[in-house]
């Protein structure tokens, strides 16, 4: 994208400023397994990979298999159990609008949605609790622009969630939870809508990737002290009106550095200590949104579409390994996020999406060839875990 494309874009993005341009707990309640309903709408092309063999979906009662796949259901109040094989198989109630979730070593899965932080016990698929935010975000609503959680991780040692908290027309949160007495035990201010939250491999810092501000919010574990590191490879023009911004980071394995995609066309990496970044050419030039990284260090980026048709291209799912060298796989009309399996052969790509043109469904990408399938799960599934 030169400098004359992107000036012109904001110009029209400011014009519409909407979409992705603007920018103790409860006590602990079981909520039954659901049957879980609604399919994608068909696909406007043939789905170009079979589907594995099937495997044993477990009964409402049953404990969940290793491999299920989680979802935050983000047009509803609940998360979604998706077999990777057959399709959703049962929902459990969390609260208004999911956004995020992570999933923990013990099988506690933390979701952030409108109203608190919802506990999951994955195996029995029981909601254990919400801890409500410390942070005033306003009425419980829906949609793109709510307030409430967004970005959630979890401590490397499993004793502390991270939750950004989005508050509507300002700064945003980070809010500590303590895993054990579910309460929010500390909160400290970050940027405009907190999209993202990552935190260090040892655990010494937490990243708040703030979408509105242009900026990545670096938090210090103890003590919570904060510094802001700008990331703007096109510039703030724009404002709240630009589409340039940052969404999701990745923790690079290697050195711990912070992978953040823009636009199919640079990744900007940047060293959380220093504040320094370096940019590297991209090949899919689509607006691109969710981020994860395997454990060799290979990037999976989610390309959710043009912001100029003219110019650019469609959604697409791009594999960059360490080395820089990319695949990128079409898809078949907008993503939001990406998980991979425990095996790294295949990509679950939810069709969520915060702005328009969401669906209820996963894409299914085989890695070594790159043929995909699409999966019903859920309703607007954003955020993903394998289990």
């Amino acid at each position: 994208m030169n400098r004359s494309r992107a000036l012109a874009v904001l110009a029209v993005s400011v014009t519409l400023l909407a979409g992705c341009a603007q920018g103790g707990g409860e006590p602990a309640r079981s909520a039954e397994s659901r049957p879980a309903t609604g399919a994608p709408p068909a696909p406007s092309r043939p789905a170009t990979a079979a589907p594995p063999a099937a495997s044993a979906a477990p009964s409402p009662s049953g404990r969940t298999p290793a491999g299920t796949l989680l979802v935050a259901d983000f047009g509803s109040d609940t998360v979604t159990f998706v077999d990777p094989a057959r399709g959703p198989f049962a929902s459990v109630e969390v609260g208004t609008a999911p956004y995020g979730l992570v999933v923990g070593a013990d099988g506690r899965a933390w979701v952030s949605t409108a109203e608190g932080v919802a506990v999951v016990d994955t195996k029995t698929r029981t909601r254990l609790a919400r801890v409500p935010y410390r942070t005033a975000s306003g009425p419980v609503t829906d949609g793109e622009y709510r307030g409430g959680g967004m970005g959630i991780a979890l401590s490397p040692d499993g004793r502390r969630v991270y939750v950004g908290v989005n508050v509507p027309g300002g700064n945003g949160a980070l809010e500590v939870i303590d895993t054990a007495s579910l309460k929010v035990t500390g909160r400290v201010p970050v940027g405009r809508r907190p999209f993202d939250v990552d935190v260090a491999r040892d655990g010494s810092e937490v990243y708040a990737t703030n979408h509105d501000s242009f900026d990545v919010t670096v938090v210090r574990a103890q003590g919570l002290g904060t510094r802001r590191n700008e990331v703007a490879p096109y510039g703030t023009e724009g404002g709240l009106g630009s589409w340039l911004k940052p969404h999701y980071a990745a923790v690079r394995p290697s050195d711990g550095r912070l992978l953040l995609p823009f636009e199919g066309e640079r990744l900007v990496v940047v060293d959380p200590r220093t504040g320094r970044s370096e940019i590297r050419p991209m090949t899919a030039n689509t607006h691109q949104h969710g981020v994860t990284v395997t454990p060799d260090g290979t990037l999976l980026t989610v390309g959710t579409g043009p912001i100029d048709p003219a110019t650019d291209r469609g959604p697409s799912l791009t594999v960059r390994e360490p080395d820089g060298t990319e695949r990128v796989v079409p898809l078949d009309g907008p993503h939001e996020n990406v998980a991979v399996s425990r095996d790294g052969r295949t990509a679950y790509v939810t069709g969520g999406f915060t702005r328009d043109g969401f669906w209820d469904g996963l894409t299914v990408v085989d890695l070594s060839d790159g043929s995909t399938r699409r999966l019903p799960a859920g309703s607007r599934p954003l955020g993903i875990a394998v289990l």
